[in-house]
């Protein structure tokens, strides 16, 4: 029973967490990762960011923008994949921004 309630608690907090993150092993004796996603090569110890827009390292991958929930009505958020950053602005005029009054992740 204690198992069934974990897991329906798990399922409830999961759709509350936009932000996300993976573990990767690192085997000892390894020298170099690669990334899962763009299949480059990189040094144990390094750091970079893929094309998916997640911050790595060779232990792990976070995602790299938070994404805003909240926000006016009359405005429109917009993922920029180049910056890896969410963009909110009015409908109806992309040159005004608007204010960001609650985000996830990062």
């Amino acid at each position: 029973m204690k198992y069934l309630s974990l897991a329906v608690l798990l399922c409830c907090l999961l759709p509350l967490s936009n932000a996300h993150c993976f573990v990767m092993e690192i085997k000892p004796g390894m020298t170099r990762c690669q990334d899962s996603d763009d299949q480059t090569w990189h040094e144990v110890g390094s750091s970079w960011r893929n094309s998916k827009c997640m911050d790595c390292t060779c232990e792990g991958c976070c995602s790299a923008y938070s994404t805003p929930r909240d926000f006016p009505a009359d405005c429109i958020s917009v993922f920029d994949s180049v910056a890896c950053v969410y963009r909110v602005h009015k409908r109806d005029d992309p040159t005004v921004q608007c204010p960001i009054y609650s985000a996830v992740g990062k």
